[in-house]
């Protein structure tokens, strides 16, 4: 991996950062741009500001009816294409 990283990038990377599934050469190389963009730095507060205020969420199951139109839209997003005639 090259030694720095673009903000492109890291929007990429930051997931795989954030879940500490990054080795560590990329992880030196995410921190290293971090540490000099004030752009990407200011996006990495937002996200852990966003992870952290969602785990303070309860959780509920949705409604039946909510969750019946998640899976069937799950459903019909995940299906493969018919066969080609």
């Amino acid at each position: 991996m090259k030694a720095m990283l673009t903000c492109e990038e890291v929007t990429t990377l930051i997931t795989r950062y954030l879940e500490g599934q990054m080795e560590w050469r990329q992880r030196v190389a995410f921190r290293c741009h971090v540490a000099l963009c004030p752009h990407c730095r200011r996006y990495l507060r937002q996200m852990q500001a966003t992870i952290a205020a969602l785990g303070r969420l309860p959780e509920e199951p949705p409604p039946p009816e909510v969750r019946e139109a998640l899976l069937k839209h799950y459903r019909a997003w995940n299906k493969p294409p018919p066969p080609s005639a």
